[in-house]
C-alpha cells in the first residue's frame, strides 16, 4: 500500500478550517471526497498543521496511503479534477511516493507562517478575505523590535487559544520578522511547532505596539503573565498563510 505525500494550496475562506467538522466543509473533506471519487477508496488525510476556519495555505502538507500505485502525476491531476468539479479552492501542487515511516505531521521539523496586515485608509477589495485591514497607521519598525522578545523558548500561555489542546505551553519561535512594502506589513513566523491561535495572537499583540499602545515592556509583560487575559486583540484569521513545512533531509520553506 504506498504511501503519498501530497502538497497542497487552498484558500481557506469558504472552509470551516483543515480538519473533519460535523457540519461544516473543511479542507480534509473535500480532499478526501476527490480522492474516493478518483480511485473509489475512502480515506483519512494526516497533514501538517490543522489550519483553522479562513485560513489559507501555500504548502500544507499532508500524507495519504493507497491501495494501488498509481502514478504521481495521476494521483495529482485526477484529485484536481474533482476539486475543481467540486468548485473547491483547492489544489494538489504536487503527489510525491514517499517512505511508509513519513508521517506529514510527526515527521515535520518546522512549520512556517505569513501574517499578511493591509495597513491603509481604503479597505481591501482585489485581496479582501486574504489580509487583515488596518486603516490607522501602524510603525512596522516597532513592531519588529518588539517582536524579538518573543523569541526563543518561552511558556506561550497568553497567546494560546483556551480551547487549545496541546500538552505543554512551552514552545520555541525560532522565527518572528516584521516588515513593510507599500501598505503591506509581513509577519513571518518560523518554530518547531505553534500553539492554537499562537501566530494570530502575537499579531494581534503586535498591532498594539504598532498603533503606539503597547511598548515593548508592555508585550514582554504580556508574554511573562502566562495569562490569556494579558494578549491584546487576537488578528483575525484572513491574513494568515501556512507557507511552509520542513522535513528531514530538505528544507520545504520558500525563502
Amino acid at each position: 500500500m504506498p504511501r503519498f505525500r501530497l502538497d497542497i494550496e487552498y484558500g481557506g475562506s469558504l472552509f470551516a478550517g483543515w480538519q473533519h467538522q460535523a457540519d461544516q466543509p473543511s479542507v480534509q473533506q473535500a480532499i478526501e471526497q476527490a480522492i474516493e471519487k478518483f480511485c473509489g477508496e475512502e480515506v483519512r488525510l494526516r497533514a501538517a498543521g490543522r489550519t483553522d476556519a479562513g485560513v489559507h495555505a501555500t504548502a500544507q502538507v499532508a500524507h495519504v496511503d493507497l491501495a494501488k500505485a498509481w502514478p504521481s502525476d495521476k494521483v495529482r491531476d485526477a484529485v484536481n479534477a474533482h476539486l475543481q468539479m467540486a468548485g473547491a479552492h483547492i489544489a494538489v501542487l504536487k503527489a510525491t511516493v514517499v517512505a511508509d515511516s513519513f508521517d506529514a505531521r510527526f515527521s515535520a521539523t518546522g512549520r512556517h507562517y505569513v501574517y499578511r496586515i493591509l495597513n491603509r485608509r481604503a479597505p481591501a477589495a482585489i485581496d479582501k478575505g486574504k489580509v487583515w485591514w488596518v486603516p490607522k497607521r501602524l510603525d512596522a519598525g516597532a513592531m519588529h523590535e518588539a517582536a524579538k522578545v518573543l523569541l526563543g523558548r518561552h511558556d506561550f500561555t497568553t497567546f494560546r487559544s483556551t480551547q487549545c489542546q496541546a500538552n505543554s505551553p512551552i514552545r520555541t519561535l525560532e522565527r518572528l520578522d516584521v516588515s513593510r512594502e507599500g501598505d503591506l506589513i509581513e509577519v513571518k513566523a518560523s518554530a518547531r511547532s505553534f500553539l492554537h491561535n499562537q501566530v494570530r495572537s502575537m499579531v494581534g499583540s503586535l498591532k498594539r505596539v504598532g498603533e503606539g499602545a503597547w511598548t515593548v515592556a508592555d508585550l514582554k509583560a504580556a508574554l511573562d503573565a502566562h495569562d490569556r487575559a494579558a494578549c491584546g486583540q487576537v488578528a483575525p484569521p484572513d491574513g494568515l498563510f501556512l507557507i511552509g513545512v520542513d522535513y528531514p533531509g530538505g528544507v520545504d520553506y520558500p525563502g
